[in-house]
């Protein structure tokens, strides 16, 4: 698979994606979209006051082989910083050292992460390379220096960064349709 796109959100809308999207009809406001300008690929004001507001992410790798894993991090408000428009960070502390995280990303820099704000119904996923820096005493102390909690102090910390090459989709704010017929099931529907 190439790592060439000709739209942003090609990193998730691969060509199989966009076959089963035209079979069940998003294809159309999808590719509305990519004419549009896509997603975005710079981390903008909007991106940067959510991520300082936020104390949870989920980051995602895969092993070489493409075996998936998923993990919770989780820190003050603020904990991943912005380095550079393309560029965030995060200290990352021991847990329960079994290292898969680090592994896979030793072997396949791709990376996800996954940011819920549930209060407010907002998410934002972020696609991207990602590495894991331990000889940087400079970039470890901006990670750290602010705001860390004590239960995190106790492990070793690392840096993870990732890196924005592809595509960074835009805040969505949802809409929430009311129920219909008294019933509590709802579809959601995206408008930007």
């Amino acid at each position: 698979m190439s790592n060439t796109h000709l739209y942003s959100s090609d990193v998730a809308f691969t060509p199989a994606v966009k076959e089963i999207q035209a079979r069940k009809g998003s294809r159309r406001a999808y590719a509305h979209a990519e004419q549009n300008g896509g997603w975005r690929t710079e981390v903008d004001e909007n991106l940067a006051a959510f991520l300082a507001e936020t104390n949870s992410i989920y980051f995602a790798t895969a092993s070489a082989d493409g075996q998936p894993y998923i993990q919770h991090r989780g820190g003050p408000k603020g904990f991943v910083k912005i380095l550079d428009k393309t560029t965030l960070a995060f200290a990352d502390y021991s847990g329960n050292r079994q290292y898969i995280t680090q592994g896979n990303l030793s072997e396949n820099p791709k990376a996800h992460i996954f940011v819920m704000d549930y209060a407010h119904r907002r998410r934002v996923k972020i696609w991207g390379e990602a590495r894991v820096v331990d000889d940087d005493p400079a970039l470890m102390e901006t990670l750290t220096s602010r705001g860390s909690c004590s239960r995190l102090r106790r492990g070793t910390p690392t840096a993870r960064s990732i890196s924005r090459k592809n595509s960074m989709p835009p805040m969505w704010r949802p809409r929430w349709p009311r129920a219909t017929r008294g019933s509590r099931n709802w579809k959601r529907s995206w408008r930007r």
